[in-house]
């Protein structure tokens, strides 16, 4: 029994050399992508075309006000509507979006109260009943706590009008505004999500859609069977994604950012965040998630050390630098340090323990309702919705 459990930790200790060294590698390789990716593009033009901002609603946020206003105070010189849905009268979001309308009365700004259930997904339920109000061809749906720059709607624009392009969507870099933990939250995302999608996109090994943003134009969503086609879908982003694909157009994800606000107050509400986003990607693709392994080197460096201590100390070190070379080009990507850098390695050490439990997850906490998976990668709504 005893030669048995030696051969059985020697080959994970192997294992995990190899994943960890692996695991470096790809580290530097992502650096290379990423200064390459984000080479700066020409400015795209102002436009004219008449766009609807779709704003699906649900409670408030520390900045809601002000992530909301970025989407009015953009270089755009049509005109622009933004749709906001709210499926709750007494929704303390309603008082943000009447803000909004004092604050910039020329805005056009409308407000759906609609509580009608459409399928397991609330927020898919709320765009349904938003699409009455949207009047212009070109839709932009957006989650709301993303913030954008001025030159957003023309930098997405521009890629809508590539030939053959029929969604757009953009890459996301975190922001706390809840304090540490929030702030913990986006330097995982930023420093660790980003590399993966961007050398998805660059070597087109898939095509990522992202909730940061979903711009379209109404005839394909038409095409694709609108957005009741995904009611009782997890990922709807990314499904509305692969539908589009299927019509034969691409996707295309341009090298920009716009910022996702966290607003985690506390471990366990940045776990389960974390959790169900992982969980959301396993249930993407298994496999996929399986060798997304590679992505957190450290804690594979530091398993390996209980093996081969030198070999592990050696490791981490190299981990640490490889991580470190990450953070610095994505940092000159965004254009700035988007947290301490000693969050870092912390996180890399808890996105471990949150890979393996996003293994064992069947349901998903979704603001006020618990969703159970599918194998189909849809879901059903385990229990009422709270208040």
């Amino acid at each position: 029994m005893e030669h048995i459990f030696a051969i059985a930790g020697a080959t994970l200790g192997s294992l995990a050399i190899a994943l960890a060294a692996a695991g470096i590698a790809y580290q530097l390789f992502a650096a290379s992508v990423l200064r390459r990716f984000f080479v700066d593009p020409p400015a795209a033009p102002r436009r004219g075309d008449a766009v609807t901002v779709l704003k699906p609603l649900y409670g408030t946020e520390p900045r809601l006000f002000d992530n909301l206003a970025t989407f009015l105070t953009l270089d755009h010189d049509g005109p622009v509507q933004m749709v906001c849905g709210i499926q709750r009268a007494e929704d303390p979001a309603i008082a943000v979006v009447e803000a909004l309308r004092l604050a910039y009365p020329n805005a056009q700004i409308d407000l759906v109260i609609d509580a009608t259930v459409h399928g397991a997904s609330g927020k898919v339920s709320n765009l349904i009943n938003m699409m009455a109000a949207a009047r212009h061809e070109i839709l932009v749906l957006s989650d709301s706590d993303i913030a954008v720059a001025p030159d957003y709607l023309a930098r997405v624009l521009d890629a809508l009008d590539r030939p053959g392009v029929g969604l757009v969507s953009c890459l996301y870099r975190g922001r706390g505004d809840a304090g540490f933990w929030s702030r913990f939250g986006a330097a995982g995302l930023t420093y660790q999500f980003i590399i993966g999608v961007v050398i998805a996109v660059a070597y087109k090994l898939a095509d990522p859609c992202m909730g940061s943003t979903i711009a379209l134009r109404r005839a394909t969503l038409e095409r694709i069977g609108g957005f009741a086609r995904f009611a009782d879908t997890l990922a709807d982003d990314h499904a509305i994604g692969q539908a589009v694909i299927a019509l034969g157009l691409k996707l295309s994800v341009p090298p920009m950012f716009v910022t996702h606000a966290f607003d985690e107050t506390s471990l366990d509400a940045l776990w389960q965040h974390e959790v169900r986003w992982h969980a959301t990607v396993r249930g993407l693709g298994f496999w996929a998630y399986v060798g997304a392994i590679i992505a957190i080197p450290l804690p594979l460096a530091c398993l390996a050390s209980l093996y081969a201590p030198a070999i592990g100390l050696a490791l981490m070190v190299a981990a640490l630098i490889a991580r470190f070379v990450v953070v610095r080009s994505v940092d000159a990507a965004v254009g700035e340090q988007v947290a301490p850098y000693w969050m870092v390695p912390v996180h890399d050490l808890m996105s471990f323990a949150v890979y393996i439990a996003g293994f064992c997850v069947r349901s998903v906490d979704w603001r006020g309702a618990t969703l159970k998976m599918k194998d189909d990668g849809r879901i059903s709504a385990a229990t009422e919705q709270r208040a």
